[in-house]
């Protein structure tokens, strides 16, 4: 495979990725995401506007959620509930774990 179908290849696989977390699947919570598989969408927004910068595009981290989700706020509103105690605990750790340092920062 060339390198411009890969890259097509990874585009288009990134695009069912986010479609299936988006609408396939907006009951997935990120906290469940984070603490099961070590990222969720607001990574792969992160991950966007990282990658963003590389190439010398300057986007903001709400900038970055909006591109990924829409609007943000509202598909938060709409999807995402407030985490348990429980959860909360075990995001701590796997923040800091695949992140990075403190989650509240």
């Amino acid at each position: 495979m060339d390198d411009r179908t890969r890259t097509e290849v990874e585009a288009a696989a990134f695009r069912r990725l986010r479609r299936h977390l988006l609408e396939d699947r907006p009951d997935a919570q990120n906290i469940d995401l984070m603490n099961l598989a070590g990222f969720c969408r607001n990574c792969l927004s992160r991950w966007s506007q990282e990658a963003a910068a590389e190439r010398g595009v300057e986007m903001t981290k709400d900038e970055a959620r909006d591109w990924f989700y829409g609007d943000f706020a509202a598909w938060k509103a709409a999807h995402q509930s407030e985490a348990s105690a429980d959860q909360k605990a075990a995001f701590e750790r796997s923040f800091a774990e695949n992140v990075g340092g403190d989650a509240k920062s």
